[in-house]
């Protein structure tokens, strides 16, 4: 940049803010002050790279751009770190607060109390079996007006009023390409991989040139890259070995997947055409599943509607059944309503590509009683009559309501993608929606995993199986740090000011100083309103979790220059020497082979079993690269000749 000949710089960064934010960093860092054109172009075909070459406008265009990315990271830094200490120090004890980690939690912990506040109450409804089908009455939450309508449709003569029969044919369109986030989600609920687990599989894809760019939040393609799909699809090299040749679609629809106005930054995640059968086999377990799904999101994408037929059934008691009898002045219309369903798939379509998916439920109370075939008759009218069959065959099912579900991965992806669901507030929702110069919702895809792990690191919360809870520590941050700290309604009002800054409707001097004056205010803000309850009842310092221990599964945590399980204790001896004194005695030392092990290569080690590290030193003093082994019983071991 600095060279005689160069007179023309050209800012190829991602067309986003925080590509903005990069190229003005390394122009600051780097002292150049020549004339820069921007390169605004999210496909990476050529057509539309040399058209985007001919239609670059000056950098001086992205002023407001740049100004506003400066502004968010000045901010989170300022903001992040003043509540950070101000909450432990008031404390006294390690509280980390964040925009994103915040809010977060509070989702969690909100969960999690709603959880344990949750009183499961009673219900009882009549199933009345049809012969190929069935109808079940409504929740009722008294126990006799259940009793008495059993009665009723038990007795001989009883019959049903059908009171509405809707039948529909219906398509139900393939599902978008890949963004980060969404394969994140269906890559825990299909094979429970973490978020994490999945970026880094994903990333290592991309390195190997199996996969696009992975940090990407759109989940369209544009024009320009039609072509490159076209190529992807046709043959068998990426549908052999990864689907059943039978559910191929035998015409895939491109169009599907183009919408240049929803293309912002990357385009959505996509294979090419070095993947192939071959490659599967020489890919690592997480990676050979991201891989897979991400092929078979392809082809789902193009392919034919899931078409089916739905029915769906309203009865009553006969208004002519005999009003003698003396139940019926207990029963209200709505309590004798009765329900029955049936879906019966014409085709399958792009839903039969993925031949092993498994849905998460929804946490309905009535998922176990759903019957399986539910046929209900072709000839079945509204108006008409049905009696139970066999007679006398209803019986009374007892339920409880049930709380809703605890967190996992998936849902907490979701979540903080749709965050502006929390929000009351139309135009707050709007900026938190508006993807236009960063991703929607709290987070961006390429940090969520880290937000959550990070979570998990620092022991505010923790996994049981799939599921993500609050620990004590997590609860008790979200009771004494600022309700506008955890709401993430702070992040819908930065990015609304941010968009004024970007379209310079709002001064950036200004805004800059209102986010300072806001963090220069939390360290009062924080002890003005401390609990001292909770300051006596939290004396003790929390010690971050590096992961869990290879030997016994409990929290491993950082002593001096060791990471070691947390289990383990110490003995001062008489001689002033220490001795293992308890616990399980798994170690990890910092220095191995004269390499340093970071904070960060820990963690991954921890929580990957393997890491590739540069710069170790033999015996013989020359340098080497090696792959790092988990070991059990000697911390870690090297494996030589691993790709």
């Amino acid at each position: 940049m600095r060279r005689n000949d160069v007179d023309l710089l050209v800012n190829a960064c991602d067309p986003d803010r925080e590509g903005e934010a990069i190229f003005r960093r390394i122009i600051h860092h780097a002292g150049v002050n020549k004339p820069t054109r921007r390169l605004w172009v999210a496909s990476l075909e050529e057509e539309a790279i040399r058209q985007a070459l001919a239609a670059m406008k000056p950098e001086g265009d992205y002023r407001g751009l740049a100004d506003s990315a400066m502004i968010r990271a000045k901010a989170d830094w300022l903001i992040d770190m003043n509540a950070s200490r101000a909450y432990s120090l008031v404390y006294n004890t390690r509280f980390t607060v964040g925009r994103v980690q915040t809010p977060t939690l509070a989702m969690i912990v909100e969960r999690d109390r709603q959880i344990e506040s949750h009183k499961p109450t009673p219900f009882w409804k009549v199933v009345a079996p049809m012969g190929s089908w069935t109808l079940t009455g409504t929740h009722l939450e008294n126990h006799g007006t259940a009793e008495a309508l059993l009665e009723i449709v038990n007795q001989p003569d009883f019959a049903f009023g059908i009171y509405a029969v809707k039948r529909h044919r219906q398509h139900d369109a393939p599902p978008r390409l890949y963004d980060l986030t969404n394969l994140q989600k269906d890559m825990s609920k299909l094979h429970g991989l973490t978020a994490a687990h999945t970026l880094t599989a994903l990333q290592s894809l991309y390195e190997q040139r199996l996969t696009t760019y992975p940090r990407t939040d759109s989940r369209f393609i544009t024009h320009d890259d039609l072509d490159a799909l076209r190529k992807l699809t046709n043959g068998d090299r990426l549908a052999s070995g990864f689907l059943d040749p039978a559910v191929r679609p035998a015409q895939p629809r491109l169009e599907l997947t183009v919408n240049d106005a929803k293309v912002t930054g990357h385009t959505a995640i996509l294979p090419t055409l070095q993947a192939s059968r071959e490659t599967l086999g020489q890919l690592g377990d997480d990676e050979r599943l991201v891989l897979t799904r991400v092929v078979r999101r392809m082809w789902e994408a193009v392919a034919d509607d899931h078409v089916h037929d739905v029915t769906l059934v309203v009865a009553n008691i006969d208004p002519d059944y005999d009003e003698s009898h003396p139940n019926l002045l207990r029963i209200s219309e709505a309590d004798s309503r009765f329900t029955s369903c049936s879906d019966q798939t014409i085709s399958l379509g792009w839903k039969g590509i993925e031949p092993t998916k498994t849905q998460e439920h929804d946490g309905g109370e009535d998922e176990e009683d759903a019957p399986a075939g539910n046929l209900i008759p072709v000839n079945l009218a509204t108006g008409a009559n049905a009696m139970p069959m066999p007679r006398g065959g209803a019986r009374l099912v007892e339920g409880k309501i049930k709380p809703p579900k605890p967190y996992t991965e998936a849902t907490l992806l979701a979540a903080m993608e749709h965050a502006s669901r929390l929000l009351d507030d139309a135009g707050l929702k709007a900026a938190l929606d508006d993807d236009e110069s960063h991703s929607g919702g709290i987070g961006m895809p390429a940090t969520r995993a880290d937000v959550i792990e990070k979570l998990i690191r620092s022991a505010y919360v923790e996994r049981k199986g799939k599921q993500l809870r609050s620990t004590e520590q997590g609860r008790n941050l979200i009771n004494v740090v600022a309700l506008r700290l955890k709401d993430v309604a702070l992040t819908a009002e930065m990015e609304q000011v941010l968009s004024d800054v970007e379209h310079g409707n709002a001064d950036p001097t200004q805004t800059e100083s209102r986010f300072r004056a806001f963090a220069a205010g939390i360290p009062a803000d924080a002890q003005s309103t401390a609990k001292p309850e909770l300051v006596q009842a939290r004396r003790s310092r929390v010690t971050e979790s590096f992961g869990p221990c290879p030997r016994c599964g409990q929290p491993v945590v950082k002593t001096g220059k060791v990471w070691q399980c947390s289990t383990n204790k110490r003995e001062k001896q008489p001689d002033g020497t220490w001795k293992d004194a308890g616990g399980c005695g798994w170690k990890l030392f910092s220095t191995i082979a004269g390499k340093t092990l970071t904070d960060a290569n820990a963690r991954r080690f921890l929580a990957d079993g393997r890491i590739r590290l540069k710069g170790f030193i033999s015996k013989a003093g020359r340098k080497f690269d090696a792959m790092l082994i988990l070991d059990k019983e000697g911390g870690a071991r090297f494996k030589f000749n691993d790709k």
